[in-house]
């Protein structure tokens, strides 16, 4: 939907159906409006149906031509978060699915609703509250409404799956397309649950290990052009991973590089310098002192905030004065508590997914009996269920009221 200046999109994410308003502050609530009232008075209509399906069809049948790292995150998340469902289930119903089953499911989508939103620009706070005002009296008060609010037993929020400490799991699995030869890891180490101290020295560490990373792992033993350490967010569950791709060694051995180099590693970290170190901080200062190059860009970290509940809202100015706080021995330790090799606090997860190349490697690793403080995951859902959950920071103490 498009107008001069003003646009409207609609999708949807695990948990939601999310519209996204962009334009002029003066027709951002007529656009709304109409947006609204569209989707209360949404007409199945079967050709459109038909062509829509077929498109979703492709995408889903297409997925199993990613790039085999792309196949490795997709699972590292499949592990970790609770409400989430594989690609191949959803695959499996589409072909069942007629325009009469949407045209049935859709009151019974809106018949219980809760409303977030996010306002942001040329926009009076009381301008703000009356749009969302305005909103709930279009769902919930009109003469014949087609929402009620969600009970307090409804409200869904994404829980992330807690690892074991001092315990590595692994999930070994075949490339999705057989054809590819390139192999993936995806070596994720798990740290904590939002902590702006922890973040620091997390975000710290990251930036300071992540050109050596590539370094060693990329132009020295040049295991895969793909090859990075990231920092990666859960639901506000923090940790660090190693990304490669790779044809010169199957997913296994890719997992010994990743720990030998964080053993090489600590020696350098040990050997920092004060003035290496105030450097590396102050680089870090001067990133997150980086004003939002747009509102776009701004409305995306508050977005952030909101859906995964934490609501730091100041987060950059709390991480810039804490990092100014933080000593070198203070960093040396987080990597001794949480990152270095087999220390009994760690907690590990490394997806395996194996290219046509090496198969055989594959077979050898299903079979393999595992050594102490090493676990397979056989069943991505029996390992979900058999783990405790971290709490979700919506409906928290302290936190947002659901």
């Amino acid at each position: 939907m498009k107008t001069v200046g003003w646009k409207g999109r609609w999708f949807r994410d695990i948990l939601a159906l999310i519209v996204i308003v962009v334009g002029y502050n003066h027709k951002m609530s007529i656009l709304l409006e109409t947006i609204i009232g569209k989707i209360k008075q949404f007409e199945v209509k079967p050709d459109r149906f038909a062509v829509i399906k077929e498109t979703v069809t492709k995408d889903y049948e297409n997925f199993k031509f990613q790039q085999p790292y792309k196949q490795a995150l997709y699972y590292c998340s499949l592990l970790l978060e609770d409400h989430t469902w594989p690609w191949s289930d959803e695959l499996e119903v589409l072909p069942h699915l007629e325009a009469d089953d949407l045209v049935e499911f859709l009151p019974r989508l809106l018949s219980r609703t809760f409303v977030e939103c996010y306002i942001a620009g040329n926009v009076e706070p009381h301008e703000a509250e009356s749009m969302v005002q305005h909103i709930e009296d279009l769902l919930f008060k009109a003469p014949h409404p087609i929402s009620k609010p969600l009970f307090p037993s409804q409200h869904l929020t994404n829980r992330i799956v807690k690892l074991e400490k001092g315990l590595k799991y692994y999930y070994p699995v075949e490339g999705l397309n057989q054809k590819n030869e390139n192999s993936a890891l995806v070596h994720y180490i798990q740290v904590h649950q939002d902590d702006i101290k922890l973040n620091v020295k997390l975000q710290l560490f990251a930036l300071i290990a992540k050109q050596p990373a590539f370094h060693q792992l990329r132009s020295v033993e040049q295991l895969g052009y793909i090859t990075a350490l990231l920092r990666r967010n859960d639901s506000g569950v923090w940790g660090l991973q190693f990304i490669i791709q790779s044809t010169a060694q199957d997913p296994a051995k890719l997992d010994t590089r990743v720990d030998a180099f964080l053993q090489m590693f600590e020696s350098k970290l040990h050997e920092m310098t004060d003035e290496e170190y105030k450097g590396n901080v102050n680089a870090l200062i001067g990133v997150k002192l980086e004003k939002h190059k747009n509102l776009r860009e701004e409305s995306a970290f508050y977005l952030r905030e909101i859906s995964d509940g934490t609501l730091t809202f100041d987060r950059r100015e709390l991480e810039v004065a804490a990092l100014r706080d933080l000593k070198k021995e203070e960093l040396v330790d987080f990597f001794n508590n949480y990152v270095k090799v087999d220390v009994p606090h760690k907690k590990t997860l490394s997806v395996h997914v194996y290219g046509c190349l090496h198969s055989a490697e594959y077979k050898q690793a299903i079979q393999e009996a595992d050594p102490p403080k090493v676990c397979q995951i056989n069943n991505i859902f029996s390992f979900r269920r058999s783990r405790p959950l971290y709490g979700s920071f919506k409906g928290g103490l302290g936190q947002m009221k659901l």
